[in-house]
């Protein structure tokens, strides 16, 4: 090892080159796609659900023969994983809900969503599987084997299968507002066809719910002619569809209402709304049909508006294997939306759901990173007195992101983590502050032979040859430490894994850059001083606060 920290020290230059590729690599990795991020890892439950929601109003008999298709596709699944794995056969049982969204109501879990009332147009099959670590599939794989099978429904406002245990918020959700409901339709058309072009999006829908049949009344030219307003007209049409109060009789304890109103048979027929006399602020009477229009359609179930804007959410999922919800959208915001917002510019978008929740994060976490480095550096730079060899102690922390990256991407080829996520980033803050201890040793040890007598270069290589073992076995402590739960794999550890990989592999690949880079940049430093002070390179201000009194070999 002596050997080898020479030939470091002596081609210092090369060492930190070398040092600084390897640092591009990692960033290399993570620009190039290869290693994907996601807000949160995914997070699988034993269970695969199937919800369905038929347009409002539909009878219980169509939602159930729709259920009934699902379950019999799960059912064709559940033969299918039986016979691949007939061991442990990974399906239980099938449970059918119709007029229900049992997962809804519950809440589904954190991030579940809102619940549901329920009706007959809703239903749901889940699909129940053996736990994670009795099984060799995955949750998510058969639930996209589920949703081929499956295939579209006909008339489905929306159907979505889910088979995660945590969620956070739609990976895509794209929130549309305006003031104009035909500009967020075909807005909220166009997003969903061009997120259909993706592979690997799926269950996209909006939110724009359409309500039960009803008729929309319109005043006719000659109506308001005749000085009829639509508030008059709809008062009339009330009256005699509906009824109006004419009195109420005493009955006992109970107030019984006499209405006046069409009869039953009458009020059945829609000739009779074209038939029926209005009448106009003259007292006189007209036909319906001459003064105003009336039209069959739906209305909407419900009406979202924010800062008193008309809101509709376009929402999807994606398929992680093949691609990530960072990548859709920010293709789609430097290509489609671009493109669509200029033909409708009363159209405003905002990114919600996962994608906003990340954004909140970020804004928190990157300021407070920066005030921790620099907590760091002010500890570092008062006992040591200098301001230089801080950031030798400091530059390793680069490098333990570089750890973390390679280390996901090797944990990736083993299928422990699916890619990056916000608790890997949340392990490289805690591996930046645990490998700046061996740096300081290192640095320590380094400024006591100095003290000594030692020159530079001699203080450098046997500071790293002493302090090898220490950090060296530290290093490998911490990360045979972590392998049990890197490997765990229970459903609790999955959150906890990408955060165990990021501490665990920066650690380890941060120690090599302890003992070959750090006395190196401490050399290339004193070369720079050199250069300042007319070509003496040796160092003062070296401070004997950090310094024991006897360097032990």
């Amino acid at each position: 090892f002596r050997r080898l920290v020479e030939r470091a020290v002596n081609y210092r230059y090369i060492t930190a080159t070398l040092a600084f590729v390897a640092f591009l690599s990692a960033i290399a990795i993570v620009g190039s796609g290869r290693l994907p991020f996601s807000f949160f890892p995914p997070l699988e439950s034993d269970q695969a659900i199937a919800q369905l929601s038929m347009p409002l109003g539909t009878p219980a008999e169509v939602t159930n023969a729709a259920v009934l298709h699902l379950e019999h596709t799960a059912q064709q699944l559940a033969a299918e994983l039986a016979l691949e794995y007939p061991e442990t056969p990974p399906v239980t049982h099938i449970l059918s809900a119709v007029g229900d969204q049992p997962s809804s109501t519950s809440g589904g879990g954190p991030g579940g969503g809102t619940p549901s009332a329920g009706g007959s147009h809703l239903g749901e099959v889940t699909l129940q599987l053996v736990p994670s670590q009795l099984r060799s599939i995955s949750t998510r794989e058969a639930t996209n084997r589920w949703r081929s099978l499956a295939g579209p429904i006909a008339d489905a406002v929306e159907l979505k299968f889910t088979s995660s245990l945590f969620t956070v918020g739609n990976a895509i959700d794209i929130q549309l507002e305006g003031d104009n409901v035909d500009d967020l339709k075909t807005v909220a058309t166009l997003l969903r066809e061009k997120l259909a072009e993706y592979p690997g999006v799926i269950d996209i829908t909006d939110s724009f719910r359409s309500g039960k049949q009803e008729i929309k009344l319109d005043i006719l030219p000659s109506g308001e002619a005749l000085g009829l307003t639509l508030a008059n007209l709809a008062r009339q049409v009330r009256q005699a569809f509906y009824g109006e109060e004419a009195q109420r009789i005493q009955r006992g304890r109970d107030d019984v209402r006499v209405m006046v109103r069409y009869t039953a048979d009458e009020r059945q027929s829609l000739s009779t709304l074209n038939n029926m006399r209005i009448r106009t602020i003259d007292g006189s009477e007209v036909p319906f049909q001459t003064v105003a229009s009336a039209e069959l359609g739906r209305g909407f179930s419900t009406i979202r508006r924010a800062d008193r804007q008309r809101i509709v959410n376009v929402v999807a999922d994606v398929d992680r294997s093949q691609i990530t919800s960072n990548e859709v959208l920010a293709d789609l915001r430097t290509g489609a939306i671009q493109e669509i917002m200029q033909n409708y510019p009363r159209v405003a978008y905002s990114l919600e759901g996962e994608q906003a929740e990340q954004g909140e994060a970020a804004a928190s976490l990157v300021p407070m990173f920066g005030i921790a480095l620099f907590v760091i550096y002010a500890l570092l730079a008062v006992p040591l007195r200098s301001y230089s060899q801080p950031l030798i102690i400091m530059s390793v922390i680069p490098f333990a992101f570089a750890g973390a990256m390679w280390g996901h991407q090797i944990m990736r080829l083993v299928g422990q983590v699916s890619g990056l996520s916000m608790p890997s980033i949340m392990g490289f803050i805690a591996a930046s502050g645990v490998v700046v201890n061996s740096s300081l040793v290192l640095v320590h040890n380094l400024n006591a032979r100095r003290l000594q007598g030692e020159s530079v270069f001699d203080s450098a290589i046997h500071a790293a040859v002493t302090r090898c073992r220490p950090i060296v076995l530290t290093s490998l402590t911490t990360f045979v430490g972590l392998l049990p739960l890197m490997f765990n794999e229970s459903v609790q550890a999955q959150f906890l894994i990408p955060m165990a990989v990021s501490l665990a592999f920066g650690v380890l690949f941060a120690t090599v850059v302890t003992l070959l880079v750090v006395p190196a940049s401490y050399t290339i430093f004193e070369d720079i001083k050199g250069l300042f002070k007319g070509g003496s390179s040796e160092a003062d201000d070296v401070s004997p606060s950090l310094v024991v009194d006897r360097v032990v070999d």
